[in-house]
């Protein structure tokens, strides 16, 4: 495996150098980390794994894999693997054939090729399927067997791309655990494109996280989940995504309050700046707490959602949309009015104008 390093690269597909699909991309990808690209459609987070593979010509920038300079490489002499969306599987091949195809067109030896293909069946449980053709196969064996062809190769670097959007949900999760599983004994490089931020927090050792083409932040799951560095990562990373409401930012006699409608919250100067001004304050929704105190804002209930463990309620507060977890609760019913309190420490503070955190400590990721 290897080192995979980006840098400074873009792609534009017009002829007058925009509008810019990826831009100024630079990203430095250890040997042996599974990294993922999360962001919504149209962010470029394809693109740029693309690019990684040689399928998109780059418009500028410089790509490595290894100690190799890869960037006018085409794609058959950059020594990755991609496992695609689609399976891309040749229907009329059996499985061991599909497995077998890219050693052959490579020119390997055929008693290498048949023990390098029954290796990766075996750790992929493919053995006893490896006579049957795609027709035959199940949505999550076709992915199997579409990551068993990549792994066969023994690429310096996995690229992925969606890999397990056509599959039921109870799949996904399965075949979650087993590209985990498998990154763990391979210790192999890989970069993961998914728009599920689930699949990235469970999957990734890091989030790379696109919008409109740019790098919006880069860290481990839980900094992204602690420290979001503006209101777009703060409500794409969390399920339900982070409570964001309107405000005012006031600083009296020593002390720092956020204002938003009838809710008021004394925040930690250590954390925050001892500023005046227009801001978003977030609130995750498992952060709020049922509480009788006198500072605790009212909040009507809408909607009440038992899932077993946990009871979701969406609800309003002085006119704002909120949304809260609780462990179980079974006596909270619509139309309910609750009591909750932000406490401090959970709370974010955002520039209302720039998205941009205020938070002046905690964003090493």
């Amino acid at each position: 495996m290897a080192q995979v390093t980006l840098q400074h690269v873009s792609k534009s597909f017009g002829a007058d150098k925009g509008p810019w699909a990826v831009k100024d991309f630079s990203l430095d990808i250890s040997d042996g980390e599974l990294v993922v690209f999360v962001g919504p459609s149209g962010c470029g987070k394809s693109t740029t794994l693309r690019m990684l593979a040689g399928l998109e010509e780059i418009s500028s920038g410089r790509i490595t894999i290894g100690n190799r300079d890869v960037t006018r490489l085409p794609p058959k002499d950059r020594n990755v693997a991609m496992v695609f969306q689609n399976y891309a599987l040749y229907p009329q091949k059996t499985v061991y054939e599909n497995l077998a195809f890219g050693l052959h067109v490579r020119g390997e030896a055929r008693d290498e090729i048949n023990r390098r293909v029954r290796s990766v069946a075996d750790s992929l449980d493919l053995g006893a399927l490896l006579t049957r053709k795609p027709r035959q196969l199940s949505g999550g064996q076709m992915q199997r067997v579409a990551l068993g062809r990549a792994l066969v190769r023994n690429p310096d670097c996995f690229l992925l791309d969606e890999p397990l959007s056509n599959l039921d949900a109870k799949l996904r999760v399965r075949m979650r655990e087993e590209i985990a599983s498998l990154h763990e004994k391979l210790s192999a490089t890989m970069v993961f494109v998914t728009h599920d931020q689930v699949e990235a927090m469970t999957l990734g050792d890091r989030i790379v996280i696109m919008r409109d083409g740019l790098i919006q932040q880069v860290g481990t799951p839980l900094a992204l989940y602690d420290h979001p560095v503006n209101t777009f990562v703060a409500a794409f990373i969390g399920s339900p995504e982070m409570n964001l409401l309107d405000g005012e930012l006031s600083s009296s006699n020593g002390s720092l309050t956020a204002h938003c409608g009838n809710i008021s919250v004394n925040l930690p100067k250590d954390v925050f700046p001892e500023t005046e001004g227009s801001i978003t304050l977030g609130i995750r929704p498992e952060h709020l707490v049922r509480s009788e105190s006198p500072s605790a804002a009212k909040m009507d209930v809408h909607l009440v959602e038992q899932i077993g463990s946990h009871t979701y309620v969406l609800g309003d507060v002085s006119g704002s949309k909120i949304r809260a977890v609780f462990n179980r609760d079974d006596t909270i019913r619509s139309r309910d009015r609750i009591s909750v309190v932000m406490p401090e420490e959970r709370v974010h503070l955002f520039a209302r104008k720039s998205g941009l955190t205020l938070r002046q400590n905690g964003l090493n990721a």
